[in-house]
Formats: structure tokens, C-alpha cells, sequence
């Protein structure tokens, strides 16, 4: 307790809940109706916030500062509110875009804009409590969340128009709660059912901590230990998402993954889990957020022979840094994937025998023979894996790709940070300059994405 009060002061994002409408409110909306009391929102943070800031908060580091190169209103989008990418003729189908935990809706655009170029309209769903304040994560639960993407499938419908595919794409905890809608919507005519399901390092299962997250922040409650709410109170530099993090952030992830593989293990006791669309999943071998073998034995392990396919992204085998990587991850596949023949496609994007270049190593369903395909991309010779937070980047993202386009787009080019010097000095730890940031392999994953949209008539 007295650990969680050490540290710097808290910050008004720390302290200015919004006024976000809770799941029976969001079920009983309409996508203008959520847009407007999404505005509200960004009006409070804006009231509260950014114009009632001390001066020392008024930093370029400080995305709550307005003169701050990092301030989300200063660009032509700000990508942490909801949007839609229309395309040119009328939609031919929607897709529904679910971000991750302290993200925004700037995590999919990528993928976003791959479902606009080929006909959808792209819904890109900002989750309540995310893309204002850290703060605002305070009393949020998951069936917020859920109720959240329930409104953005709604409107993906009445956009695609009936009879018309709808798609849902989830990375991380947006994962979790993409998988949670297909399995409600087998159980429930109602519901948008999606025809099919990606999923970019899923938030099937998390870590130990999180199932205590909930007791070790109850001092918070009281007064002098306001600060027992916080995992983490970093310096908000990053436009579009959280650095600071709320322990009940980390209690309602636990809390939805452990509904989420209830829900998987009841669907596949009765059979019904045969009615779950196909799903197409990516996760990164080397994850330090999500559990990878969860991806496997808590959801892969259950589902039918319907077209799924997973792809993992191992580590980099022909890394100069060898010698220092933990040998636990040289058998982690072995180790975690069932033996062929699996009802789904597995590909493992790996490197060829003794080379950085990478290639696909694939056995279809219900087969047992590997084949191998050369890939146009390779490992970077310094990158040793990829992690949780890089496979939706390419490696032009401005944010967190190594080549930014355009350059300085949004004040900060987090993925060209190669920091040298002691430590103590930058206001972030290395461990989070030192992150994989963006996927070599972005063009792999996309082509993948793309072979799922049906082709236009």
C-alpha cells in the first residue's frame, strides 16, 4: 500500500471521470445517438481537462496540453473517436473494427481501410472509457464494451444492407470481445451474427495478475490512497492511447476472459460452437500481454473444421542475439500446438534454415504434410521477435512504424526511437522503447485479411 502511493502527483487525466452512457443506455442507441454522446464526452474532457490545466502540465509531452506537438485536435483526424470509412459506390458489406485495452480506434485503421478499398464500410468503434482521459476507466465493465460493439453491428447491418456480408475485427481485448458477440449472436437471432471473424493477437487469456487486480486496488477507495487505483502513472505522450493504466482496466479484461472461455467451453460441450463462423487469427509467438498457448488450447483447441486458420509469428531463429533469448521459446510451438491433423489451417511465419529470410510454413486442415513458402519480407537484422502491440502496424505507420509516412505526422515517431544513453533520463522506461512496435510481415497479415473479403460482383 504504501509502494502504490510512491511517485509523481495525480493529474487531472487522473482524476476527471466522464459521464459515459452504461450498457442498458448503449442498447437502446442508435450510431447518431452514440456519436453524440460520444461528443459530450470529448466536450467534458476538453472543459475539465485540457483548458483547466496547471502550468506544469503544459509540456509538448502532455497530449492534454493544446499546444502540445502530440495533442490529438491539432491533426485532420483524431483518431480516438468512432468513425466510419465509406467507400466509393455503396457499401457491398460492413466491418465492424473493435480496438484493444487503453487503445483507440487509430489501432485498426490499417486493417480499416484494407475493408473500404474493397467495398465495405468500415465502422471503427471507439470502446467506452477509451480515447479521453486514463481516468475514465475507473468503474467501465466489460459489458459496456459489449454493449458497445452490439451498437457498432447494428449499424454495420443497416449500412451493408440486408443479405450482405458483416465482418468483426478485434485486436486484443477487442479480440476477446468479438469472439464474445459471434458465440452470443449463434444463441440469439437478434444480433448481427458475423460471417466472419479476425482476430489480431487476441485477448483469449491474460495474466495471473489480473485475477487480483480488483483486491490490490480496494485502497483506493479510501482518500489517502487514491493512487492504489493505478498500475501504472506515466507522462500521456502517446496521441492515441493510455500510458497510465487503471487496475480495474486489468479486472474487466480478467473478468471478459473468464466469461470468454466459459462461453467457448459451453458452446463446444453442445456442438453449437459448430455455427461459429470462420475465424482468422494472428499472434505473435512471443507475447508479453496475452497468452499465446490460450489462443491455442482455449480457443483453437474447440473449434470445427469450418475454414479457420491460425498464423503465429515465431521469433526471429537467425537473431545475432541468440545467446540471449530465453531457450524456453525455442520449443514453444512444439509445445503449445496440437499435432496434425488439426480441423484448421496452421501457418507459421518463421525464418528459413539459417537465414533472417522468413518463410510460411502451412498444414492445411485435416492434412499432416508441411509446405513451406518463401515470403517477400525478412526479419530485421536487430529484431529478435515481434510482440502484442506490433501486428497492426506496417512499417510506414506514423506512430509506431521505423519508417513513418508521412513523416512527423502526429508529433511523436514512437518506432524510430533507437535510444542510447543512461538510464534515468527519458521519461519512458527502455523496456518500452525496446518493444516491437510494427510487423515486417504487416503485407502477409493483410494479403490474409484481404482472401476473406468476398470479391465484388
Amino acid at each position: 500500500m504504501v509502494d502504490s502511493e510512491r511517485g509523481p502527483p495525480l493529474e487531472l487525466w487522473h482524476t476527471v471521470i466522464p459521464d459515459e452512457p452504461r450498457a442498458a443506455a448503449i442498447d437502446r442507441m442508435d450510431w447518431a445517438e452514440w456519436l453524440a454522446a460520444e461528443e459530450a464526452v470529448f466536450a467534458t474532457v476538453r472543459r475539465e481537462v485540457v483548458e483547466k490545466l496547471p502550468g506544469s502540465a503544459r509540456r509538448d509531452d502532455n497530449r492534454y496540453f493544446e499546444d502540445s506537438p502530440v495533442h490529438p485536435a491539432r491533426f485532420d483526424r483524431d483518431w480516438n473517436r468512432s468513425y466510419v470509412l465509406e467507400p466509393e459506390r455503396a457499401p457491398r458489406g460492413a466491418v465492424v473494427l473493435l480496438h484493444g485495452l487503453t487503445d483507440s480506434p487509430y489501432t485498426l485503421r490499417h486493417v480499416a481501410a484494407l475493408y473500404r478499398d474493397r467495398g465495405f464500410a468500415a465502422i471503427g468503434l471507439r470502446m467506452p472509457a477509451h480515447g479521453t482521459v486514463p481516468a475514465a476507466l475507473t468503474d467501465t465493465v466489460w459489458e459496456d464494451w459489449a454493449a458497445a460493439t452490439r451498437l457498432a453491428m447494428r449499424e454495420a447491418r443497416r449500412r451493408a444492407g440486408e443479405g450482405a456480408p458483416v465482418h468483426i475485427v478485434g485486436f486484443s481485448n477487442g479480440g476477446a470481445l468479438a469472439l464474445m458477440h459471434a458465440l452470443a449472436a449463434v444463441d440469439d437471432p437478434a444480433l448481427v451474427a458475423p460471417e466472419a471473424i479476425v482476430l489480431i493477437s487476441p485477448m483469449v487469456g491474460t495474466s495471473a495478475f489480473a485475477r487480483f487486480a480488483g483486491l490490490a486496488g480496494l485502497p483506493a477507495f479510501l482518500p489517502a490512497f487514491a493512487k492504489a487505483a493505478w498500475l501504472s502513472r506515466l507522462p500521456e505522450f502517446n496521441p492515441f492511447k493510455y500510458t497510465s493504466f487503471r487496475v480495474n482496466a486489468a479486472r474487466q479484461t480478467h473478468r471478459l476472459t473468464q466469461a470468454l472461455q466459459a462461453r467457448i467451453c459451453d458452446h463446444a460441450e453442445d456442438g453449437r460452437i459448430a455455427r461459429l463462423p470462420p475465424v482468422l487469427a494472428f499472434q505473435s509467438m512471443v507475447d508479453f500481454t496475452v497468452s499465446t498457448r490460450a489462443v491455442v488450447t482455449a480457443l483453437f483447441a474447440y473449434l470445427p473444421e469450418n475454414g479457420s486458420e491460425l498464423v503465429l509469428f515465431d521469433r526471429n531463429r537467425a537473431s545475432h542475439l541468440g545467446p540471449l533469448l530465453r531457450p524456453a521459446y525455442d520449443t514453444l510451438v512444439d509445445r503449445i500446438v496440437p499435432a496434425a491433423p488439426r480441423p484448421w489451417r496452421f501457418v507459421l511465419v518463421t525464418s528459413a534454415e539459417g537465414s533472417a529470410a522468413a518463410v510460411a510454413r502451412i498444414t492445411d486442415a485435416g492434412t499432416t504434410g508441411e509446405r513451406i513458402v518463401p515470403l517477400a519480407a525478412s526479419y530485421p537484422r536487430d529484431v529478435f521477435s515481434l510482440s502484442h502491440v506490433a501486428l497492426p502496424f506496417p512499417v510506414s505507420d506514423p506512430l509506431y512504424g521505423a519508417a513513418p509516412e508521412p513523416p512527423g505526422a502526429y508529433g511523436v515517431e514512437l518506432g524510430t526511437l533507437g535510444a542510447r544513453g543512461e538510464v534515468g533520463v527519458l521519461i519512458v522506461s527502455l523496456d518500452t522503447l525496446a518493444r516491437m512496435s510494427w510487423n515486417p510481415f504487416h503485407d502477409e497479415m493483410m494479403a490474409r485479411i484481404a482472401a476473406l473479403i468476398p470479391p465484388a460482383r
